[in-house]
């Protein structure tokens, strides 16, 4: 099953949360979009067993931590 991912990404002055690259909402600091996002993913996990994963940016765009609910194979094979 695909791991469902929620990004947490600047806009301008404010903050997205999208899923699998649709936009979810808008906050206008970052802490509420980190909430969301990471809330979001952890339900789909808890209520629906579905893996997803939180990735969190830093205010330039650059990528800053990620959070992984469900199936995580790591080290990853290969």
């Amino acid at each position: 099953m695909p791991r469902i991912v929620y990004r947490v990404t600047p806009r301008g002055e404010d903050w997205t949360v999208s899923r699998d690259g649709v936009h979810q909402s808008t906050h206008g600091t970052k802490q509420p979009a980190v909430d969301a996002g990471s809330s979001a993913a952890r339900r789909e996990w808890e209520a629906f067993k579905r893996p997803s994963q939180c990735v969190i940016h830093r205010a330039d765009g650059t990528f800053e931590k990620e959070w992984t609910y469900g199936d995580d194979p790591y080290p990853p094979k290969g």
